[in-house]
């Protein structure tokens, strides 16, 4: 069995019953709680048969440590981070056009979070981060990818160089976003196996990471800003992907 995580907050645990129901063991409400909402939330894990257990807003305080629990906390059998070598495992037996998101050393777990949710919503095959200089996957980042993090497969590499070499042996073309790239996202031919680079909220892309990559790109701005928020940017640049495939 895998390590027991819990992720707390109304919407965050009703997208796990969704998603998820199989592996969540168990339901916490404050007792009181008799809303709409958390009425709902029971019922979809009563349906389900989940235990659902009341305790005091001091318990649930406790148990959820730093997590905004809203009232609610749904204990789990949290979905493992893969390595590298269940990565190209995974790769090779996705079929299709491959669609790949890395992310290079972010730092805030609301980024994180957003951009594993968008990589849901694209279809994205695998997620991966780096094992240093990078938030790994906390409650906050389950809470804010909104059930994402148990459905899309992310692997954390120790070595993002030589994962970039074996991406571009098996077919994958690695294309980094950055602001000051003179090639506009949607210049780029995205239908084929590709993989999308975003680079930390300061620093953007690290020089080792932009080298490795086969081309940049900037997604044109029109506006009084010089630069888009890092899970807006990977939103923006996969579901230019999604648009491109459809056509």
């Amino acid at each position: 069995m895998g390590d027991s995580s819990y992720v707390g907050g109304m919407h965050a645990v009703k997208a796990l019953l969704k998603a998820n129901a199989s592996d969540t063991r168990l339901l916490l409400i404050q007792k009181g709680r008799r809303d709409s909402r958390m009425r709902a939330i029971v019922s979809l894990a009563q349906k389900a048969g989940i235990s659902v257990r009341e305790v005091s807003k001091h318990e649930l305080d406790e148990i959820g440590g730093a997590i905004e629990h809203q009232g609610v906390l749904a204990e789990f059998e949290g979905q493992p981070v893969g390595s590298e070598q269940t990565l190209f495992e995974h790769l090779d037996a996705c079929t299709g056009a491959l669609l790949v998101l890395i992310l290079d050393g972010l730092q805030d777990p609301h980024n994180l979070g957003a951009c594993i949710r968008s990589a849901d919503a694209a279809g994205v095959d695998a997620v991966i981060v780096p094992s240093d200089n990078s938030v790994g996957i906390t409650p906050v980042v389950r809470k804010v990818a909104s059930g994402a993090v148990e459905s899309m497969p992310v692997f954390q590499v120790t070595n993002l160089a030589r994962v970039f070499k074996k991406l571009k042996d098996a077919g994958i073309w690695i294309y980094g976003a950055a602001g000051e790239a003179e090639s506009p996202l949607y210049d780029i031919d995205l239908t084929g196996s590709v993989a999308l680079v975003m680079g930390s909220e300061g620093s953007g892309l690290r020089r080792l990471t932009r080298e490795a990559c086969d081309g940049l790109y900037t997604i044109p701005m029109h506006g009084t800003v010089s630069s888009l928020n890092v899970s807006v940017a990977a939103g923006v640049s996969l579901f230019e992907v999604c648009r491109q495939r459809r056509q």
